[in-house]
């Protein structure tokens, strides 16, 4: 999910291991994001009538970044955590020239707070590290699409709610006669946290989009299991300890009565907490460098409560018993200290001994991003694969 940071989720247990507890914490709501201003993200009076999946609206792009390509941005109905209705977008880059092409829904690494960070906006203001690999998809003459997988609310770190909105996305673009997409075959693609979020709607799929026909499901790089990786890194001032306190606050936004984060702050946590909170990756690691939870903790009496592991676990893939049925192709680095490798292996294995149509590479790679690069030419070339129509093989 993060290259520097996979101490993302550790400001949430940090708390536990802090040895006294300090002045009383002040009663706060979480912060959500500032709204979007653009009334295309807006959800419509009748939202709650609508099926996942379903189309809001629809508009015509300019795609000044993507030679060749035509784009487009859906609205569509999603679904929360919780169950309820909400507003997702994606943008879909299409292959000029090319009718009906394969899609690929391509779920980005995001490690933001704010709406601006979300990919509808920063496939086009450099934002988005992996903008170039698109054009691994569209050079092929696959549509692309990238889903704001965090939702209207930048729920960074909800794994469950990226997996819906993602497969939501893929129904959505169905549903749009225009982009010619109705009848292709479909792929998701992800490392990291979007590895995370495509792994998420491989599992969720047989169950919250049982008609969706899933080609091939392809991640690396997966934080499979959230409450390992807080126990394992330690709570010392950390580099990368903005993007922890970023998906601290980010799961408040999802769970706000099971993780009241805000409540637990001091003075000095408070401020950090509004300062960074409709902001994208570069700020939050600069501002967040190097503090700890400790600093920032009013209070250690959260994690004593079991709903706080619950989330833990609600949105760690090792404890999902759901099995995906769609072919399946996983990589990870065998040595990697940010996401671990048993947590995926053993999910793996899991899956294998329940019969899905699994390929599990993994390499011996310590750094989290290295994997990326050297996993991610097989992983199209497995994709192109199904969309020729080749057999799924199993390696587990």
């Amino acid at each position: 999910m993060l290259r520097r940071s996979g101490a993302w989720i550790a400001f949430i247990l940090g708390a536990v291991f802090l040895g006294a507890t300090i002045p009383a914490p002040v009663q706060a709501d979480p912060l959500y994001p500032w709204p979007d201003p653009d009334p295309f993200y807006s959800a419509p009076a009748d939202l709650g009538v609508l099926n996942p999946g379903d189309v809001v609206r629809t508009r015509r792009i300019d795609t000044w970044m993507y030679a060749n390509s035509d784009g487009w941005q859906i609205a569509f109905r999603s679904t929360n955590s919780a169950g309820h209705p909400i507003v997702a977008v994606t943008t879909v880059l299409l292959p000029r020239g090319v009718a009906n092409p394969p899609l690929v829904s391509y779920q980005a690494i995001v490690n933001s707070l704010g709406t601006k960070c979300a990919p509808s906006h920063s496939l086009f203001n450099l934002e988005l590290q992996e903008s170039p690999g698109l054009y691994l998809g569209l050079q092929r003459g696959w549509a692309v699409s990238v889903p704001d997988h965090l939702g209207p609310t930048g729920a960074y770190g909800a794994a469950k709610l990226g997996g819906m909105i993602t497969l939501d996305s893929v129904r959505a673009l169905q549903r749009v006669a225009e982009l010619g997409l109705t009848h292709s075959p479909v792929a998701l693609a992800g490392y990291s946290g979007g590895g995370m979020a495509s792994a998420w709607a491989a599992a969720l799929a047989p169950t919250y989009a049982p008609e969706l026909k899933l080609d091939a499901v392809v991640a690396g790089g997966i934080p499979a299991d959230l409450e390992q990786m807080a126990l394992g890194l330690g709570f010392n001032p950390h580099p990368g300890f903005g993007l922890a306190f970023a998906a601290a606050i980010g799961l408040e936004r999802e769970y706000p009565e099971q993780l009241p984060i805000s409540s637990q702050l001091n003075a000095t946590g408070l401020w950090l907490r509004e300062w960074m909170s409709n902001e994208c990756r570069r700020f939050l690691l600069f501002h967040g460098a190097f503090r700890s939870a400790g600093q920032l903790a009013a209070s250690t009496s959260l994690m004593a409560s079991s709903g706080a592991h619950q989330v833990l676990r609600e949105n760690s893939l090792r404890y999902y018993e759901g099995v995906p049925t769609a072919p399946l192709y996983l990589w990870h680095g065998t040595l990697d200290g940010l996401t671990p490798f048993d947590s995926i292996a053993e999910t793996a294995h899991r899956y294998c001994a329940a019969g899905a149509r699994l390929t599990f590479v993994p390499y011996e790679i310590s750094e989290h991003m290295t994997t990326a690069v050297v996993g991610f030419p097989d992983a199209y070339e497995y994709v192109a694969a199904r969309f020729r129509g080749e057999p799924a093989p199993t390696r587990c």
